[in-house]
């Protein structure tokens, strides 16, 4: 299952956004307001849990400066990533596309693909006023 967030602009370079994206600490200000926990775990590890669903942890995988982060499930019976795509438009402004990709069964992918899809929404949209 490959999920893709709207790509959104930020008034700040492609370095200063991947800054903000590999300091996992800065998630919890993108993350919806139905989160019910956020806890830092070590300096690329996070958990986090919204409102009925389970806690997942998040472990940074990956960091190409300025263009990429990769995030991946840490433990759990899910595998899935959660990748940061940023470009430069120019030397103040850049762009930011969230892909979250997974490999589920039929049924689980059927169940999680609305929250999911909302959820990245929500930290893409959510990235413009917090970088």
């Amino acid at each position: 299952m490959n999920l893709e967030s709207p790509t959104v602009t930020i008034k700040k370079p492609a370095q200063d956004t991947f800054e903000f994206l590999s300091n996992v600490k800065n998630f919890e200000q993108l993350m919806p307001e139905n989160i019910s926990k956020f806890e830092v775990l070590g300096e690329d590890t996070f958990v986090f849990a919204l409102k009925g669903m389970p806690e997942i942890i998040l472990k940074k995988k990956e960091a190409i400066a300025p263009n990429k982060i990769v995030l991946g499930a840490a433990g759990g019976k899910l595998d899935f990533s959660l990748t940061g795509d940023i470009k430069s438009v120019d030397d103040s402004t850049s762009e930011v596309q969230l892909t979250f990709n997974g490999d589920f069964n039929p049924m689980m992918a059927m169940m999680i693909k609305g929250p999911i899809s909302k959820f990245i929404e929500t930290l893409a949209t959510n990235l413009p006023s917090k970088v």
